[in-house]
């Protein structure tokens, strides 16, 4: 049986990972260039597995632990290194990223989205068992919001998809905390999901890319059909 004063410094470094990785999301709505979306990405899984891993070893569950490596190996190695290797050299040098509100209005909405968010969770937080579910369940869903809010106002089509990868990920953030021991199949089905959406979605990218030589959303608007001669 574990030590209950272990228990209460794993759960404390679960609250510490879970500041963190709402941080990181205020993060991903700022930062203006590809590359940085994709690195804060990176962190935002990498501390989705540091939640799985301390869970696991909480509730003693090892579908965490499978959970949390299967996430590092999807989204911290597969996923950047196929939207690296799909996407043209320019969608990671440019400068700026169009989007369609500035950066503190961006923020402060962000901010009210990540309030309205822990008001919601707040009735099945006092219904919920354990600890982590006073966590993980505000601040995934938090980032679900917070997620959709970066897709929304993203003009390009690489940080878009990072933002309902973010969406992704919050979900699950949320869900190891609610059901610890969901079973394993679903958890690893939806991270495989998603590997094979990112390879679809970059490849759209690449193909936008060639036609029209950007990949801004908004720019597709203005495709019209040649006329017949």
């Amino acid at each position: 049986m574990t030590d209950p004063n272990v228990i209460i410094w794993l759960h404390n470094l679960n609250a510490l990972t879970g500041g963190l990785f709402l941080l990181v999301l205020f993060g991903l709505v700022s930062v203006r260039q590809v590359g940085g979306c994709v690195r804060l990405f990176i962190a935002l899984s990498l501390l989705l597995a540091a939640s799985a891993f301390l869970l696991s070893a909480i509730y003693h569950t090892w579908h965490l632990s499978v959970v949390g490596v299967v996430d590092i190996a999807t989204k911290v190695i597969a996923i950047p290194l196929l939207l690296r290797r799909v996407l043209p050299d320019e969608v990671y040098t440019r400068r700026e990223v169009a989007q369609v509100l500035n950066i503190p209005t961006a923020l402060l909405t962000a901010l009210l989205l990540a309030i309205v968010a822990y008001l919601l969770s707040k009735p099945l937080m006092a219904v919920g068992d354990g600890i982590a579910i006073g966590v993980n369940l505000p601040i995934g869903l938090s980032g679900l919001l917070i997620g959709g809010l970066t897709a929304a106002v993203r003009r390009e089509a690489v940080p878009l998809f990072l933002g309902l990868l973010a969406m992704e990920n919050s979900a699950f953030f949320a869900g190891i905390g609610v059901a610890p021991e969901m079973p394993l199949i679903a958890e690893v089905s939806i991270a495989f999901d998603v590997l094979i959406l990112v390879f679809v979605v970059g490849v759209l990218t690449r193909a936008v890319h060639e036609h029209i030589g950007t990949t801004e959303v908004g720019t597709l608007t203005a495709l019209k059909e040649e006329p017949e001669r």
